[in-house]
């Protein structure tokens, strides 16, 4: 689950937190880069289980529905969505459940905020729809929760306050971690039953050493990559840049200098779009346009050895992080 793009936007963060730190310790620098990751990991496991909590509550108020109705001699509730079979899945899940049992985390501590969703699941159209339909196919109920967890879930203001006060970390990561839950929602399959595979840490070793690799190379190879920059770029104007937009960058070069397999365009396109994210209005423009020149300068003095593309002018900005 934690990928290259998720690994990136944390070395910036770590990167920036380290020089902003009096205490430079790189090995202290990179456990704390591992915690961060695995913490985007939890927060995966975390959202999956607030899917069963919601089931849970549900099928709880449902059976105080359905007994007072039998008291009272009135016409029960439907239970078609306390017993969703893709949440009754998930809850059953073998993964899921050694996750929860392992971390010792549950929703119960927080069960005022599980309710307030499935009210606001209760009031909307996807659920007015879905119990109104006579489809009660497996497909029908996994699209329900993937419907759901998209439309309210996705972005839900009572659940980025929880984000805050339950993690330093999570804020950002949870627009990354959000496209991972929807694909493990779509990847669900009745037959696998409690041991269909979640999403593991890392897709693999690469991964985890490309993190540990590149941190330690931006933070290690400083002097050398900020040579680079004031060598390559004598025709810009860096009181222009924001001192992010010189981390970000730095972090780049250690990219083209570190990993010859990645071609110069995708490293110049994922810090673009963090700096982006980070930093200034303008940002984007800058970042582009001499990582480019950086990039060219450093094929020439034979340092690396990447083929270069002719690059667009970069306008669009996305919405900004809090850093």
């Amino acid at each position: 689950m934690i990928n290259r793009e998720l690994i990136r936007l944390k070395i910036v963060q770590l990167t920036y937190a380290y020089y902003q730190n009096g205490n430079k310790n790189m090995d202290n620098a990179e456990k704390e880069l591992l915690f961060s990751l695995s913490k985007a990991y939890d927060l995966y496991n975390d959202m999956l289980a607030l899917i069963v909590a919601i089931t849970r509550e549900s099928r709880r108020q449902t059976d105080i529905l359905i007994n007072r109705a039998e008291r009272e001699g009135t016409e029960a509730p439907s239970s078609k969505f306390a017993f969703n079979k893709f949440a009754v899945q998930l809850e059953e899940n073998k993964t899921l459940t050694e996750y929860c049992e392992t971390k010792k985390f549950s929703w119960d501590d927080d069960i005022e905020l599980v309710r307030k969703l499935l009210t606001l699941i209760e009031q909307s159209d996807i659920y007015q729809e879905y119990m109104a339909a006579e489809d009660d196919s497996y497909e029908a109920d996994r699209e329900l929760w993937r419907k759901i967890y998209k439309q309210l879930i996705q972005q839900n203001e009572d659940i980025d306050s929880w984000l805050e006060e339950k993690s330093l970390y999570w804020n950002d990561d949870k627009e990354i971690v959000d496209t991972f839950v929807i694909k493990t929602i779509k990847r669900f399959e009745l037959e696998n039953k409690a041991n269909q595979e979640l999403l593991p840490e890392y897709k693999d070793e690469e991964d985890r050493d490309f993190a540990r690799k590149l941190f330690r190379a931006t933070i290690l190879n400083a002097d050398s990559y900020q040579h680079y920059m004031s060598e390559a770029s004598r025709n810009w104007d860096f009181s222009r840049l924001a001192y992010m937009d010189v981390v970000i960058m730095q972090i780049a070069i250690a990219e083209f200098c570190t990993f010859p397999n990645i071609p110069a365009s995708v490293t110049i396109n994922e810090y673009v779009n963090l700096a982006k994210l980070y930093s200034t209005p303008q940002s984007g423009r800058y970042v582009n346009g001499l990582l480019d020149t950086i990039a060219r300068h450093l094929n020439e003095r034979g340092i690396i050895a990447k083929p270069m593309e002719e690059r667009q002018k970069e306008n669009n900005r996305p919405r900004a992080r809090r850093f």
